[in-house]
Formats: C-alpha cells, structure tokens, sequence
C-alpha cells in the first residue's frame, strides 16, 4: 500500500494531473470526501482531510479511472505509480 506522507500526496497528485484532472482542496459537504464536477476531470476534496484522508479520496477515485486514452502520456513516474497502484489495489481492473 501507498505511505500516508505529503510526498505520496504529491505523487498522486501529479499523476492525477497528468490522467488529466485537476485536484482542488476545497470546504463542502461531500459525504465520500470528494465530488467530481460534471464530467469536467475536477476532483474536489474536502480540505479538512488529512495526508491520509487526503490519499484514500484520490486512490478511490483513480480505482474508477481505467486505462488512460491513447493521447494521454505519462512521465515514466507516474506510469510507474500506477502500474504499482493497479497491482497492489486492484485499480483499473474491470471485473
């Protein structure tokens, strides 16, 4: 499983950006933690979360991601991540 520090944080979080969505931390009554605005790719997070909180909104909403469309590229990091992220969580996997 992934680390509950700032620095997995920031790895999510690029990775997020780099699938293309953007990840903003924002007050509101989210009862998952998140809402996704109108198919847009804008996660938004409760900012009251923790680094933990903060990890588990972004892994469950990559667990809804599949496979990344063919013109999206990934640096050779984030490609790493999520290979590691698909095999640990199952993320991406259709059942």
């Amino acid at each position: 499983m992934i680390a509950s520090t700032k620095h997995s944080l920031k790895k999510l979080e690029n990775l997020m950006q780099e699938l293309g969505y953007t990840v903003r931390y924002e007050k509101g009554n989210f009862t998952s933690g998140y809402c996704l605005v109108e198919q847009r790719r804008v996660a938004i997070v409760n900012r009251f979360y923790d680094t933990e909180g903060r990890i588990n909104v972004l892994l469950e909403i990559l667990a809804q991601y599949g496979s990344p469309p063919d013109d999206v590229v990934l640096s050779p990091k984030s490609e790493k991540l999520l290979k590691r992220l698909r095999r640990e969580t199952a993320i991406g996997e259709e059942e």
